[in-house]
């Protein structure tokens, strides 16, 4: 079905074709291509791996450990994990890399290869380009039998990874615990089922429910945390009489909220409340990506800050909070990034950090919501048939709206009035995503569906 190679790493559908899709032919190619290069002229090697929930999990791990080895590289295994713990487990364990195996976000059939360098963070667009360049043409050579690497398992990484969050000055467990909270989460049937509760635990939560919490792979919904997936969530919280359900993707990267009465928190509003209680504690600067609410900007100037947008993509707002010096970051779709926890999107500092601003507020978190603008981005995406031409169809509507204020460092972002619309390729999947933003859904709705009407037109 689909193989992207991408600054987001090596997905696809696993089966099929070599070179079409994610098949162990891949997986091979792609995992000696980057153990070559992340490794070179180091005399001891070492890569830390992980792995979401997924069906495919097994296999693929299996087959990028082998590869190691027969590259001569020690690994260090921790098994069914997170996005994040592996991120952790890298600077941890001064590895030379990392490699997690999740398609995030994306449905049961795809995974991929997520590729870190030495400081536990997405490899640059550079080293992604000679990893990409050394699969293709196989350029590589495995090692003779005595100088084979050795795999050690490690399931140490949770506790580390939770007393790590414990231990963070802006967390205050006490005051969480205090609360008495109870909580469902949606876990989706990967690795948030074992990480989150365990985490709710270490923080005083003590009631707890888990829905699909069978780690499995055989998602019970579109794993994506969008309302539209939450409804089972959302009648849960209601149905148990809990204070607030939590949600998050299959690798623990993406993190969001219910309230009390089934409603959503919004995923765009998990950074910008945790940005709140950030600032409301040292003074500093914000990013987040161009297709995020700009009430993340309202917030940081209401703090004497300033916003800083980037191009989309986990990587690219990294690299701006590192010019800018960004106290707190992140994306709209509910990634938190606290720089002087790690550079990578992390759910479980996000969790603790949201409960620490939630437990100085009395009234619940319906009530605790109604603190934000509440602005409302429409997110859509047309899927792209193999063979199109987007840089043509985007300088047709660049035509069209030439009026406008149009920023085209990361596809097209056209500003309406006090409105904006951001077209732009996915990098995880072949589409186009299109995001509005408005004060009301109706308005945002309609200025998104305007421009999948152009893109269709101008196709």
């Amino acid at each position: 079905m689909a193989l992207i190679k991408s600054i987001s790493g090596i997905r696809g559908t696993i089966g099929g074709k070599p070179g079409e899709n994610l098949t162990p032919v891949d997986i091979v190619k792609f995992s000696a291509a980057f153990g070559t290069i992340i490794s070179s002229g180091k005399k001891k090697r070492k890569i830390v791996i992980g792995r979401d929930g997924r069906i495919s999990g097994s296999m693929v791990q299996n087959l990028v450990v082998n590869t190691l080895i027969g590259l001569g590289i020690d690994v260090i295994d921790l098994g069914l994990s997170t996005t994040p713990t592996v991120e952790v487990a890298v600077k941890m364990e001064n590895a030379d890399g990392g490699i997690i195996l999740t398609a995030s976000h994306n449905p049961k059939e795809w995974n991929a290869l997520k590729l870190l360098n030495s400081e536990g963070e997405f490899i640059s667009a550079e080293t992604g380009a000679e990893v990409l360049e050394l699969a293709e043409n196989e350029n590589f050579s495995f090692v003779p039998v005595d100088k084979l690497g050795k795999i050690t398992f490690d399931d140490s990484y949770l506790q580390k990874h939770i007393d790590a969050v414990l231990a963070y000055p802006l967390v205050d467990a006490k005051a969480i615990a205090k609360q008495n909270y109870k909580v469902v989460v949606d876990a989706v049937n990967s690795t948030g089922a074992t990480f989150v509760p365990a985490l709710l635990e270490a923080l005083g939560v003590k009631n707890v429910i888990v829905l699909n919490e069978e780690v499995n792979g055989h998602f019970a919904h579109n794993p994506e945390p969008l309302p539209e997936h939450l409804t089972q969530l959302s009648n849960e919280v209601v149905k148990q009489k809990a204070d607030f359900g939590i949600a998050v993707d299959p690798d623990v990267d993406r993190l969001c909220f219910v309230n009390e009465d089934g409603s959503m928190f919004g995923e765009e509003y998990t950074l910008v409340a945790i940005a709140d209680y950030v600032l409301s504690k040292k003074v500093g600067d914000t990013v987040s990506n161009m297709s995020s609410t700009k009430a993340l900007k309202e917030i940081t100037l209401k703090h004497g800050g300033s916003y800083f947008p980037s191009a989309v993509g986990e990587v690219n707002v990294v690299k701006k909070m590192k010019e800018v010096g960004a106290v707190i970051g992140g994306e709209g779709n509910g990634g938190i990034i606290v720089p002087d926890f790690h550079y990578g999107r992390d759910a479980l500092i996000g969790i603790g950090l949201f409960l620490s601003h939630l437990a100085g507020h009395s009234n619940g978190m319906k009530s605790f919501r109604n603190r934000y603008p509440d602005y409302f981005i429409s997110k859509n995406k047309i899927e792209l048939n193999n063979g199109i031409d987007v840089k043509a169809i985007f300088e047709k509507i660049k035509d069209k709206y030439k009026k406008s204020p149009i920023n085209t460092e990361d596809g097209l972002k056209i500003e309406i009035d006090n409105d904006w619309v951001h077209l732009r390729t996915s990098n995880t999947e072949p589409i186009i995503r299109i995001y509005a933003e408005s004060d009301f859904e109706t308005k945002a709705n309609n200025i998104a569906m305007q421009l999948m009407r152009d893109i269709k037109e101008f196709s």
